[in-house]
């Protein structure tokens, strides 16, 4: 055998070994002995991946795939967590998409001021992307289901919420809308927590110690010259723009935060629904009629009817929403000047017009932050046994 047909021999079997590693890194959900059907990786506590990431326990679990504590010992064994995505096609294009967006971010906070989470690192698993954070603790939301939906005070709105407003803004200063803002997406640095007894209700309440937070799960933050999907957000916290199909862009994170803010206020979302026709019907009720100029504008014309949103009051679903729902300013639960200029910011972040709605960078300057800005301000939201609403 010469040694052309030698050297093709050759180059035919690295052809054959590197398919094969390839397909290995990507084989289809069912085929890997490594996923179950959905996807998912299979693991257990003291899995080691990359001859680094040590898994402790599982954190969570989403559409996505999971997250999981682990013990980085790339790092000296400091815990972080990790993200494990799905081995599946379009859950690996939305990873690379949060990768390039916590790149950036992390390009223009090297410092992580802006209190985005940090990506630590990342590496692809047998077909699993895997991306490495800084371990951070429970999300806004689980803390409040622990606590029974009892609402935060509201020293620790102010400053969870002026933490959103700052971190969300340095987003848009960046061109950036994150699109699924939420209570799951808001976490403690640190949760823990001190119990005061409510001789009210008679049982013990949850008072977190540092209201700290992190924005995490840019997995949707879109930039503004990439595509814009018609629908965004999780359905109670979607702009009445993105209903309506109108476009959208910064301001529907506004309006989020509204709502997330309305919900650690009162423990319980402003909008209980999953129909479209039926949210803006809520709308109306808690913050009155829809401006004629969207209604003209939408593309979703059959909900309306001669200018007006098509609903009957008196049906099944009229009653549900006029049990459910009353005027914002009716949702008060103090006559103090702190919930009133709370409740001033809600209305301004939740404007039907995303032109006229608040931007960010006003919403911080609000004189309901001003307690933050004065001479040991900071002590006043870290008061966690302060009980007044």
């Amino acid at each position: 055998m010469g040694k052309t047909e030698l050297y093709s021999l050759y180059k035919g079997f690295l052809d054959c070994i590197c398919l094969c590693l390839s397909r290995s890194s990507s084989e289809a959900p069912g085929k890997n002995r490594r996923d179950t059907e959905n996807g998912h990786l299979i693991y257990k506590r003291g899995d080691i991946l990359q001859d680094r990431y040590e898994i402790v326990n599982t954190l969570g679990e989403g559409t996505f795939g999971k997250v999981v504590q682990c013990l980085d010992h790339g790092r000296g064994g400091a815990r972080t967590a990790l993200k494990i995505i799905k081995n599946l096609e379009k859950y690996r294009e939305a990873a690379k998409l949060e990768i390039n967006v916590l790149e950036k971010i992390s390009e223009k906070d090297p410092l992580n001021k802006h209190l985005c989470v940090q990506m630590l690192g990342w590496f692809n698993y047998y077909g699993h992307v895997c991306i490495s954070f800084e371990l951070l603790s429970l999300s806004t939301f689980d803390f409040l289901k622990a606590n029974s939906f009892l609402p935060y005070p509201i020293n620790q709105i102010r400053h969870m919420a002026y933490q959103i407003c700052h971190a969300v803004s340095f987003l848009h200063d960046n061109k950036l809308t994150h699109t699924d803002l939420k209570p799951e997406n808001i976490l403690f640095v640190n949760s823990d927590y001190t119990l005061t007894y409510n001789a009210e209700k008679k049982r013990d309440e949850k008072r977190v110690k540092d209201t700290a937070v992190r924005l995490v799960d840019f997995g949707s933050a879109t930039f503004d010259h990439e595509h814009h999907s018609a629908i965004i957000s999780t359905r109670h916290y979607r702009a009445p723009e993105v209903i309506l199909e109108l476009g959208w862009s910064q301001p529907c994170d506004v309006w989020s935060i509204g709502c997330i803010l309305f919900e650690y206020y009162e423990g319980f979302t402003l909008y209980q629904t999953h129909d479209n026709k039926e949210h803006l019907a809520m709308m109306e009720r808690i913050q009155g009629p829809i401006p004629q100029r969207m209604i003209h504008r939408s593309r979703k014309q059959r909900y309306f009817c001669r200018g007006r949103l098509d609903w009957n009051e008196s049906s099944k679903a009229g009653r549900y929403v006029n049990t459910k729902c009353k005027p914002l300013r009716r949702y008060l639960s103090s006559k103090t000047t702190e919930h009133h200029q709370f409740f001033d910011l809600l209305e301004r972040m939740l404007e039907y017009e995303p032109a006229k709605r608040i931007s960010l960078s006003s919403a911080l300057r609000h004189p309901f932050f001003l307690p933050l800005h004065r001479p040991g301000g900071s002590r006043v939201w870290r008061n966690s046994c302060d009980s007044s609403r």
